[in-house]
């Protein structure tokens, strides 16, 4: 049985869309007109939250399930059954992915299964914590406060993915026009002068001439040099998808200046936030370690946590590891502390998080604020370059003219 979205019109004329299940378009339709509805679409959506081309969610999706989340955790928490708040949220969601994968909650919702197992099935639009939160609520019979706090969580994560993400779009867009005008300067501008220096070889400067031979470079061997770049990285990621490779790479990036110290810091924001998340849920914190590894991308980091995990099954305990470990900035390890002797870690993890995110927002602004300008002094002075060595040039001609 597929899974249609649809637009269709009541008898009174006004329009009304969502999604039901169907075994084909044509059993779709004819629900709706039993519905006493008029259809006028109905789209085939794949379940789990993609379309039924394939395409994955993207920024718009996360963000339209954590709305959905949130207010599914508002609904429940004011007394609503879950049947009617899914139904709720599957009318209010806007995003076709979204609206697609809460109605499938909903259908396996009325089939027997619980909200966990049915956000399981879908891994491409929910976290793993949304899982584990979802049976945490079940378990203890507020489920409702629990997706608060999980479309909290999510909120907070995907805030500080998109501050990132806005914060070096500037930076890169004006590296790529730079490269453009410099590519520009040296494909087509510095060529216009070479018939009028052919002449004169001897006699020009030596910046002219090393200008006009970094332009004929360019234009010999400049596809040769994009090839052996795009090869470059090629072999570059065919290298660190190994294992091995990618964790040496990883712990190597830690070591770097100021970049080492941002990746650490958003990576430790990451796992704090979702460990405590998890912990402030209800869920057991060896299961709510395992799941919070796999926020974490630095594969070094992420290994250096399941060790930990791995012992704290067999006992161990959790600030002590990880401090040894040395994955984690002083100040998680403090925070980490604290939590566990004042039986408040997951309100500390929270914490932790937030602190963390503000310093990486701070350390990104420090970044761009050193890039930016650099980028635009280094354009400059590359176009003031070129366009000396051609002037000086042009001048001791003008001179040689001139000269008695």
């Amino acid at each position: 049985m597929a899974l249609y979205r649809y637009r269709a019109a009541t008898s009174a004329g006004e329009l009304r869309s969502g999604v039901l299940d169907g075994l084909s378009r044509d059993d779709a339709v004819g629900r709706l007109r039993r519905q006493g509805l008029t259809p006028i679409e109905a789209v085939e959506v794949a379940r789990g939250g993609r379309t039924a081309t394939g395409a994955k969610p993207g920024a718009r999706a996360r963000a339209a399930m954590i709305n959905a989340m949130g207010e599914l955790g508002v609904l429940l928490e004011s007394g609503l059954t879950l049947d009617r708040a899914l139904s709720v949220c599957v009318d209010n969601v806007d995003n076709p992915a979204v609206k697609a994968a809460f109605a499938t909650l909903h259908a396996r919702m009325r089939e027997g299964a619980p909200l966990s197992k049915a956000v399981s099935e879908n891994p491409g639009l929910f976290p793993p914590m949304a899982s584990a939160m979802c049976e945490a609520g079940e378990a203890d019979g507020r489920l409702g406060p629990a997706l608060s706090r999980l479309a909290e969580s999510l909120d907070r994560a995907e805030a500080l993915r998109q501050t990132v993400i806005s914060s070096l779009a500037y930076p890169a867009l004006l590296v790529v026009v730079a490269t453009g005008v410099i590519l520009v300067i040296l494909l087509v501008v510095v060529p216009q002068f070479e018939g009028l220096f052919s002449s004169g070889d001897a006699k020009l400067p030596f910046i002219t001439r090393a200008v006009m031979a970094v332009s004929e470079g360019v234009r010999a061997w400049g596809w040769a040099v994009a090839l052996a770049a795009i090869a470059l990285v090629l072999v570059a990621r065919w290298h660190l998808s190994r294992p091995a490779t990618r964790q040496a790479f990883d712990r190597a990036v830690l070591s770097w200046p100021l970049i080492g110290r941002l990746v650490r810091e958003a990576q430790t924001a990451a796992f704090a936030r979702t460990l405590g998340g998890l912990v402030e849920g209800g869920v057991a914190l060896p299961q709510a370690l395992a799941i919070a590894q796999r926020s974490v991308t630095n594969s070094w980091m992420a290994s250096a946590i399941g060790e930990v995990t791995a012992g704290l099954k067999r006992g161990g305990g959790l600030s002590g590891p990880l401090a040894a470990a040395g994955v984690f900035p002083p100040m998680a390890t403090s925070f980490l502390r604290t939590g566990e002797e004042t039986a408040q870690l997951g309100r500390m993890l929270i914490r932790l998080a937030d602190v963390l995110d503000r310093s990486v927002r701070s350390t990104i602004e420090r970044l761009i604020a050193i890039l930016t300008p650099a980028v635009t002094v280094l354009m400059g002075a590359v176009v003031a370059t070129v366009i000396a060595s051609l002037m000086s040039a042009i001048l001791g001609f003008n001179d040689l003219a001139l000269a008695p």
